[in-house]
């Protein structure tokens, strides 16, 4: 059964170090954002290789940075995002603290 709901798009990443990032795209199912405080992804992974099979791009299913203005009961609500590199790891560069 595949359960499908509407997600935030992850629509560029430059973690390109990434298993997931094939041509800075994100190619996991769903990504989460967050160490409580940090908006890193938490789904980044380096390994030696990409996917090799790449299935659409990429969704947000969890956010767990509630300081973030797009966070609505640990869900994001922001249109789409854009992962960003910070240092090796990848970061959720639509970040916006509350205001």
């Amino acid at each position: 059964m595949r359960i499908s709901i509407e997600m935030p798009k992850v629509d560029e990443c430059d973690a390109i170090g990434c298993a997931y990032n094939v041509d800075r795209a994100c190619h996991a199912r769903a990504i989460t954002i967050g160490h409580g405080v940090h908006p890193a992804c938490d789904t980044f992974v380096t390994l030696g290789k990409h996917v090799s099979k790449p299935t659409d791009s990429a969704g947000v299913g969890a956010c767990k940075v509630e300081t973030c203005r797009y966070n609505d009961d640990l869900e994001c609500t922001a249109a789409s995002i854009r992962v960003e590199l910070h240092g090796d790891e990848g970061e959720c560069g639509t970040f916006e603290a509350r205001g």
